[in-house]
């Protein structure tokens, strides 16, 4: 397990063979930036590691939606840990099926439970785990978590002058891309590089980590401009989509950047209709950005 994130004192972690994002979700609490989605990798989904210390306090399954474009639980279950490293501050915790009883404690990388294919998802969503730190008082909320602060290193970042890559998982409407370049994908935030998060243009906006962004300026991508910086902090923004399209050759795709703990992106991609995108695997793949 890798310390990927902290926020309120608290650390957060990502399997080192997983994937993480702070911005990869529709969520209120990710624009907000107080939440970040947590990975594992596709063997540990029967066996959830967790991403903090604590002692479970609270476990409550919740009514969730019907699965759109697949057969979804009738729940998914939040849970609230009290950090080890802070007392004062709990950790919520959602899509985990919480093995664990109210009273007994976790470690970083014991197994919380299965994941859980939430109707909250999309189609196109991977298994993961969302958490937020929140205030012992407060901890359920849609807002009103702490900001989460990435880890990331931002020194010596490059703009990407090409998003190429190897499909390593495909289905029907969606693939998985294993960028060539053993980096991260870095746009022009507001003329300072950063690394972009989060899905373009799905939810008209996306996340960006770079070294004090400022507010109302552009983020270009491949030399377009693909959004507005509406909110920011020190070491991260949120930026509004202006009007670009994405492809694969033809295809109009959506595009979702989540990253390594080892310092790298991670990239798939969704076509808007499910049966425009269906690629080889280990076929190459290049993105177009206009």
């Amino acid at each position: 397990m890798v310390p990927v994130a902290s926020s309120g004192g608290v650390i957060i972690h990502c399997p080192d063979d997983g994937r993480y994002a702070f911005y990869n979700s529709p969520y209120p609490a990710h624009r907000l930036m107080t939440g970040v989605d947590i990975y594992p990798n596709s063997q540990l989904i029967g066996s959830t590691p967790s991403p903090i210390d604590g002692e479970i306090i609270k476990v409550r399954h919740i009514k969730s939606p019907p699965g759109r474009g697949f057969k979804a639980p009738e729940h998914d279950t939040l849970t609230i840990v009290r950090s080890t490293e802070n007392s004062d501050k709990v950790v919520k915790v959602l899509h985990v099926d919480t093995v664990l009883k109210e009273g007994e404690s976790i470690a970083v990388g014991q197994s919380l439970g299965p994941l859980i294919r939430s109707g909250y998802f999309g189609y196109h969503t991977p298994l993961h785990v969302h958490v937020e730190v929140r205030p012992q008082n407060d901890p359920l909320r849609v807002r009103g978590g702490y900001t989460i602060d990435s880890l990331l290193d931002l020194k010596d970042l490059k703009v990407t002058e090409e998003i190429v890559g190897i499909v390593t998982t495909s289905q029907k409407g969606y693939a998985l891309i294993k960028l060539n370049r053993r980096s991260v994908v870095v746009a022009d935030v507001g003329g300072v590089p950063g690394i972009l998060d989060g899905g373009m243009p799905i939810y008209g906006w996306f996340g960006a980590h770079a070294e004090n962004p400022i507010k109302n300026r552009p983020v270009k991508l491949l030399g377009k401009t693909i959004g507005n910086i509406i909110n920011v902090l020190p070491r991260t923004c949120v930026a509004e989509c202006t009007n670009f399209r994405m492809k694969l050759g033809v295809v109009p795709v959506d595009a979702f950047f989540m990253l390594l703990p080892n310092g790298e992106n991670s990239m798939a991609v969704v076509s808007r209709r499910r049966s425009e995108l269906k690629l080889d695997t280990n076929a190459e793949i290049s993105l177009i950005v206009e």
